[in-house]
């Protein structure tokens, strides 16, 4: 398996719809304004966090938090620029962008230093080959105060890694239970 560079990415994207909207560039500032890095960056793609947001709060539920039977009351969900975690919770957003995997393509998500020196840390599973759909971001504020996310901004880092051979069983072929989602999808048993 090998990295994929920038050039792959572009490439990949621009002829091929991998991922859209697409910023073929590392941008910094909007408008005059600094913001959290997104778009290609040497090795990766730095993606966005769309402004849906559901913030977990334990108000309308059990005291267990069950992966094969999740309360959906579990989440508040708004629609905000920003996000305010509160502290030792967490909180699911999802991605601008839309992904298209290629079949003998394994995407890794990293978070962005900005977040993590924060304490917030950013979850996603990696996307498989053939899946595609919007990203669910999840964030964890492990720090005793309230935490901030800034939508339209970059928050994590995509890695793309090629096999060097095809595999038997793609996401797609297995129908997958997260292929083809939108918006900010909850667990699902």
């Amino acid at each position: 398996m090998t990295i994929k560079s920038d050039k792959w990415i572009r490439r990949m994207a621009q002829e091929h719809g991998m991922l859209e909207p697409f910023e073929p560039n590392q941008i910094r500032e909007v408008n005059g304004k600094r913001v959290i890095s997104y778009g290609t960056s040497s090795y990766g793609y730095d993606v966005r966090c769309a402004s849906e947001f559901k913030i977990f709060t334990n108000v309308h539920t059990s005291s267990v938090v069950d992966p094969k039977n999740f309360d959906e009351s579990s989440f508040v969900s708004i629609n905000e620029d920003t996000c305010v975690i509160p502290p030792n919770s967490f909180a699911l957003a999802r991605t601008i962008e839309y992904f298209r995997i290629p079949s003998n393509v394994l995407t890794v998500c990293l978070g962005k230093s900005t977040y993590a020196r924060c304490g917030i840390i950013v979850n996603v599973t990696p996307l498989e080959p053939e899946w595609e759909g919007h990203v669910t971001l999840e964030f964890s504020n492990t720090t005793p105060l309230p935490a901030k996310i800034y939508a339209h901004e970059g928050v994590a880092q995509m890695l793309f890694y090629e096999s060097d051979e095809q595999c038997e069983v793609t996401y797609k072929d297995r129908n997958g239970k997260y292929q083809g989602q939108t918006g900010v999808t909850p667990p699902k048993s």
